[in-house]
């Protein structure tokens, strides 16, 4: 999955390819070559298919996790509160 760190780009990496600082998660090494694709065809959308294609369903993976982590930590609670007597 992608929480392993090999979608993860290094500090320099995303410095030098100027990512926001909203866009540096755990895909940041897909989009690097998404946006020097996207640069060099000049933003052409049907250019860059298997690139858009892999960082959208890695950030879609990563979505995915997030929502799973927020579920158990909601069994967690309803678990742990005590029910009303």
């Amino acid at each position: 999955m992608a929480t392993t760190g090999k979608y993860l780009a290094t500090q320099e990496e995303m410095v030098e390819a100027r990512l926001p600082l909203g866009s540096r998660d755990m895909c940041s090494k897909l989009l690097i070559p998404l946006n020097k694709c996207r640069q060099e065809t000049f933003y052409l959308p049907w250019k860059c298919e298997d690139e858009r294609h892999g960082y959208e369903k890695c950030e879609y993976d990563i979505f995915l996790q997030r929502m799973k982590k927020m579920q158990e930590m909601r069994l967690g609670q309803a678990q742990a509160i005590p029910a009303p007597q």
